[in-house]
């Protein structure tokens, strides 16, 4: 019988699509690049967003709505909205597992409704409607159901079926999970099963955590200000060939002053650098699975899969903000400060900051705006794609793609049948088209639109073309070839165009069950407790 392959499908978070070596940092991430460099780069990837909403898609092949995370944890009183994954759509651990792979997951579930990181006593894991990874086909899990945590003193974590204590003094959210994920590698290969790990990272996620020696390394890096890195990073994309055209860079959003304006640059420094030694120790940890791979002679036939589920993130930490909703004290009772105070330098584990608007400019370059936003900003992420015996080094493509295409290209890789029916629900035929034939550098064009919607922002990608609009603002059309950083809409001499695209996306949002924003908003504050919306 023929070798079917293993899958390690790594998800970053809150990654820009400028954050890596390969689309043209200073970052060092030699290991991703690698797998890029002897595999393939995919530079026109799509994901959905914003965190839940993505992992909901990609682990299903369905648009995040059909899945049922059309915003986030809160249940807003529609299939569509519910908050957890819906019975009448698969994940691909139910699909591998029902094919008789090992079904593995490590790092952040986050698809399963809403907890309070204040209250541990109302957390219910394994209710209906927080349904936990070992409840949607993973055999092993480690890691954490909500949507961030202390990297250092985590709240809550899971292993397998129950909560488990951590000791902070050695502990590291992205090594642990990596050196929990090997571990069962490493059982899997012992009992002979070709296995599915789904490492699903908080890094570079909020707050703002590394290594003292990891951000070291940054020391000085950034000093020179964002205007100048991310004109860097741009010039840098252009010398590596990325993209069809080179295309302008967007203009330094207009909420972002220059850096000479700044007068806490040894802060805002201090702050990038301690995201750059987060995606430089995400990729250290790359490094240690691959090298454990290649120590259990699975490395060649191992499909890896390499993505981040948004753009870089632009929200302020604010003290009465995101940070009101975590604990202010460690595991072993040490105050943290909360927020993004001034000159209090970010990384140990007694600082809870994010690096805000500015550098999140710098991760996207060179698109606009962020994550929460379907312009390209927000949604863009290379896809790292490698598998020697698979596949070989293609160099990047621009074919564009989404992250419904996931699962569809897992199941094509392992032979594996999609589920039609599980648990005694029927589920929804799979929305995605397998990327396998662009891996192998295969003539290869997708068939169906691409659909985006997240809090009213709304898109939709059709061949070269994006209609694209902000909450409650007109539509936007763009040739994405030529200008693929949106400066130059060409609604007002294509209207044919867009009214035809306008129509497609309006079906999709009715047949999807997609909520006027307006009318989500009031629901989601209520269910949230809030009188204000952040983000």
């Amino acid at each position: 019988m023929t070798r079917r392959p293993n899958v390690i499908l790594i998800l970053a978070d809150d990654m820009g699509f400028a954050d890596l070596g390969c689309t043209g940092s200073e970052i060092q991430t030699p290991n991703i690049d690698g797998l890029a460099r002897d595999g393939a780069l995919l530079t026109s990837m799509y994901n959905c967003a914003r965190c839940c909403p993505t992992r909901a898609s990609l682990l299903t092949g369905l648009y995040p709505h059909d899945a049922g995370v059309g915003h986030m944890g809160a249940n807003l009183g529609t299939p569509a909205y519910q908050g957890f994954l819906r019975n009448d759509g698969a994940t691909i651990a139910e699909h591998l597992r029902d094919a008789g792979y090992r079904t593995l997951m490590s790092g952040k579930w986050h698809v399963a409704g809403d907890f309070d990181a204040r209250d541990y006593d109302s957390w219910r894991p394994g209710e209906v409607e927080h349904p936990t990874p070992r409840q949607r086909g993973f055999d092993r899990f480690y890691g954490i159901m909500d949507g961030a945590t202390h990297f250092f003193s985590p709240h809550y974590m899971m292993e397998d079926d129950s909560r488990v204590q951590v000791v902070p003094d050695d502990f590291y959210f992205t090594d642990a999970i990596t050196d929990k994920a090997i571990g069962m590698i490493e059982d899997s290969v012992e009992d002979e099963k070709p296995f599915f790990l789904y490492l699903a990272h908080t890094a570079p996620h909020w707050p703002l955590h590394a290594h003292p020696e990891d951000i070291a390394r940054y020391d000085g890096v950034y000093s020179k200000g964002w205007d100048a890195t991310r004109t860097a990073r741009h010039e840098t994309m252009n010398a590596k060939g990325l993209f069809h055209t080179q295309w302008d860079i967007s203009a330094r959003d207009k909420d972002v002053h220059p850096w000479q304006a700044e007068t806490h640059q040894d802060w805002e420094a201090s702050k990038m650098a301690t995201y750059a030694a987060m995606v430089d120790r995400m990729d250290q940890s790359i490094g240690t699975l691959i090298a454990a791979l290649k120590r259990l002679d699975q490395f060649d036939d191992t499909l890896i899969l390499f993505l981040s589920d948004n753009g870089g993130c632009a929200e302020f930490m604010a003290e009465d903000g995101w940070a009101q909703f975590y604990p202010d004290v460690t595991q072993d009772g040490r105050k943290i400060t909360m927020g993004n105070v001034p000159d209090l330098r970010p990384g140990n584990a007694q600082t809870f900051q994010s690096y805000d608007k500015p550098w999140a400019n710098v991760s996207n370059a060179p698109f606009r705006l962020f994550k929460h936003y379907v312009h390209e900003g927000g949604i863009s992420t290379p896809l790292v794609a490698h598998w020697p015996k698979g596949f070989g080094a293609r160099g990047p493509a621009q074919a564009a793609c989404h992250v419904v295409d996931i699962l569809p290209t897992i199941l094509e890789a392992t032979g594996a049948s999609y589920l039609k029916e599980l648990g005694g629900h029927e589920i929804q035929p799979m929305q995605g088209e397998s990327l396998l034939d662009l891996f192998r550098d295969h003539a290869w064009d997708r068939e169906q639109p691409i659909f985006f919607e997240h809090e009213g922002n709304a898109a939709i990608r059709q061949g070269q073309f994006k209609l694209v609009r902000l909450h409650d603002h007109d539509w936007e059309l763009y040739d994405i070839e030529a200008d693929r950083t949106e400066l130059n809409n060409i609604i007002k001499g294509d209207e044919a165009r867009a009214r035809d695209m306008i129509r497609q996306y309006e079906d999709w949002a009715a047949k999807s069950g997609v909520m006027d924003w307006n009318i989500a908003l009031p629901k989601l504050l209520k269910a949230w407790g809030m009188e204000t919306h952040e983000g």
